[in-house]
């Protein structure tokens, strides 16, 4: 699907894409992002002492960004169950008790993309992270659009995750779950904050340790 047949889609009145599928697309750009950014800093003499860091963000973007795209699939899919486990019968006693295991264990299932999506937002904004001051600057600003881009992925994530926890109908999995995602998202907004405040003040870094 292109990207205009996506957004196009997403604009319908179709449920799915929704939510979770576009967080992981827009996560999948930041993740371009910093692909293109260690690929603009190779080979370049300027940057030669940074040269492991542009292999390792290019091999962990790249893999993030088609992870990324997988996600978003999969979220949808996601809620194909859902819907499913919705329209089933509930007439009596015995199909309200099935339906509603159905619903419980399709919401549980429609966390797994999201809550990998905000896990791996806060790693890919690290490999982020790991550009700023020590790639091409005249692509700083792309560093700052990819932590932007995964920081709000996050966020939508998130969301998406929380949305569903009530009807999975397991408290501490619910709790267990939330902290998951809070530790997650305070990490990532952290680093996120870290790219955009180096790449304003235009900073310069000593090389990873190896």
């Amino acid at each position: 699907m292109t990207l205009e047949g996506f957004t196009a889609r997403l604009a319908s009145a179709e449920p799915v894409p929704g939510g979770g599928s576009a967080a992981a697309v827009a996560a999948s750009l930041g993740a371009a992002l910093a692909v293109m950014v260690g690929r603009l800093s190779q080979d370049r003499p300027r940057y030669a002492a940074h040269a492991a860091t542009h292999a390792r963000a290019i091999q962990a973007g790249e893999a993030a960004r088609q992870r990324f795209i997988q996600l978003a699939d999969i979220d949808a899919e996601a809620y194909g169950g859902f819907a499913a486990a919705m329209k089933l019968p509930r007439e009596s006693e015995a199909e309200r008790a099935s339906r509603s295991t159905a619903l419980g264990q399709a919401a549980r299932s429609s966390t797994l993309a999201p809550l990998e999506t905000v896990h791996l937002c806060e790693s890919t904004v690290r490999v982020v992270e790991s550009l700023a001051g020590r790639s091409n600057v005249n692509a700083a600003s792309d560093l700052a659009v990819a932590a932007l881009l995964l920081d709000a992925a996050a966020d939508g994530a998130a969301a998406n995750v929380r949305v569903n926890l009530p009807a999975v109908a397991d408290p501490a999995f619910a709790a267990r779950t939330e902290a998951e995602v809070a530790e997650a998202l305070a990490a990532t907004h952290a680093v996120a904050a870290d790219v955009r405040r180096m790449v304003d003040a235009g900073t310069t870094r000593e090389p990873e340790a190896a």
